[in-house]
């Protein structure tokens, strides 16, 4: 095996890459159109889909928002770095960091019933506090303009590996086909299309994969004996694997479920007695989705590629390998439209949840006589306004696996105080908001110094110890009970 062998397919030219971008939108669009008819009457159908998502669709939803750029080329990318040692720590986390969303889930559904955004939770649970709901609805936005620029980065790289379409053409047409049709339906169009975007990803990922091992002589056998050659990438608990992002990428994982109102929405969105089982399914359904698309950067190593043959960004090596390898075009297009869909339904989704902090932390807090006319625009609007800035940041040209270690690093500071203000009754609003604050100030400063791991471990530690001490010193005691019966905001019209 070597990467002399490997040549792209003349048939993959800039007009088929174009019209596979432009024709997934076209097909999403008219089912939006469908749905805003059908289903969308108000702001409150536009982001919280009356609370009557069911089983099927809240699973579809959530695996769509999971499965995003990260997952389906990252997964590559950290296999062709460290070898099995990290594929097992980009998978093992990432079903279970779905599945921890269960407890606390529950105890907010039942508590708060009437809810819409975690940052209404937080607003309620410290005692109305704008610092506290403030903090958390900035780290939302923040976290929800990363998610959308992220994958805008994930679909331009794919592109203009498998296509050459110029990167930066590739992230505007994006922003556009994904936000036409985001714009009609909110949360419906965003858990309809996210539930056909997961058949897309899952079926043609297990196609693709086999059809890549077939077309080497000797299969998976022959891969693995080349990626033998360096013991190191055979083995599953490499330190090194773990340390230069494993442990930063699984407490990374959990705050990005955790503290993501794209996750919370579907909280408040699903039916009650299905909350649960929607998000065990979902994290159970996750994992063969990472295993198939890793299975790429081994044959990326056993090819003997280097980073400078894919681009020099590797998240571009499953692309590469699909692309470059002889299968023919109809199972690369299966590829493209398995990693469109995942960009796709991500994107749909984070900007459905910039929608609803929009509507409920922003405009019916600082400004509740607005009529419901005008916030619905607003909120439409909202979604539009974060595809812009996230596309402009994307056009800077940053680095794909920095801005998903980035990422994760500021959402962790919000991990345990947010998990704390949820179980612990003590939980104050200085406790909540210096923990978060002192995490990102001291964390993150440790982070740029001594690296990822030390940087990770100190976000969380301090975030804790904060709210812990604050909690330990004050005698207050908040009653959960209190949740249900503060005045709720009434979207409905």
């Amino acid at each position: 095996m070597d990467k002399t062998q490997l040549a792209a397919s003349p048939e993959l030219t800039q007009g088929l890459g174009l019209t596979l971008m432009i024709g997934c939108g076209l097909v999403f669009l008219v089912m939006a159109y469908v749905i805003k008819s059908k289903l969308v009457r108000n702001t409150h159908d536009f982001i919280i889909s009356n609370r009557r998502i069911g089983l099927g669709f809240g699973v579809g939803a959530i695996v769509s928002v999971w499965t995003w750029a990260m997952a389906v080329m990252m997964s590559s990318a950290m296999t062709f770095q460290w070898g099995l040692s990290g594929l097992f720590w980009f998978v093992v986390p990432n079903g279970f960091a779905i599945m921890a969303v269960i407890p606390l889930a529950k105890a907010l559904r039942r508590r708060m019933p009437a809810g819409y955004t975690i940052s209404q939770f937080i607003h309620n649970r410290f005692e109305q506090s704008r610092v506290a709901s403030g903090v958390v609805t900035v780290t939302m936005i923040f976290g929800i303009l990363l998610e959308i620029l992220i994958n805008l980065k994930g679909t331009a790289v794919v592109m203009s590996t498998v296509f050459t379409i110029d990167w930066r053409l590739a992230t505007l047409l994006t922003v556009f086909v994904v936000l036409a049709y985001s714009y009609f339906g909110g949360l419906w169009t965003s858990v309809m299309t996210g539930t056909v975007n997961t058949w897309m990803i899952t079926v043609p990922s297990a196609i693709v994969v086999v059809a890549v091992f077939g077309l080497i002589d000797g299969g998976a056998t022959t891969v693995f004996n080349k990626v033998a050659e360096d013991p190191a990438k055979l083995s599953v608990m490499n330190w090194d694997a773990a340390a230069g992002f494993g442990i930063t990428l699984a407490f990374g994982l959990l705050a990005a479920t955790v503290a993501d109102q794209t996750f919370w929405q579907k909280v408040w969105a699903i039916r009650p007695n299905q909350v649960g089982r929607a998000f065990l399914w979902s994290g159970v359904l996750f994992y063969p989705i990472p295993i198939c698309f890793g299975a790429l950067g081994l044959v990326g190593i056993a090819y003997g590629l280097t980073p400078a043959d894919v681009g020099g960004d590797i998240v571009a090596v499953g692309p590469y390998i699909v692309s470059h390898i002889g299968l023919p075009v109809i199972l690369i297009v299966a590829y493209v439209l398995a990693i469109l869909a995942a960009c796709y339904s991500t994107i749909d989704g984070a900007s459905s949840a910039l929608s609803s902090i929009v509507a409920v932390d922003i405009v019916k807090r600082y400004a509740p006589k607005t009529s419901e006319s005008k916030l619905f625009y607003i909120t439409k609007l909202s979604m539009l306004a974060g595809g812009i800035v996230a596309a402009i940041i994307v056009l800077s040209g940053a680095d794909f696996t920095s801005l998903v270690l980035t990422t994760y690093a500021l959402k962790t500071s919000v991990l345990m105080p947010l998990v704390l203000s949820i179980l612990w009754p003590r939980t104050n609003t200085l406790g909540f908001v210096g923990g978060i604050v002192a995490s990102i100030a001291i964390g993150m400063t440790l982070r740029g110094l001594y690296g990822e791991l030390v940087g990770t471990i100190s976000i969380v530690a301090i975030s804790a110890a904060v709210v812990i001490i604050a909690g330990l010193a004050s005698s207050r005691s908040f009653d959960m009970g209190e949740l249900g019966v503060k005045r709720a905001i009434n979207l409905e019209g």
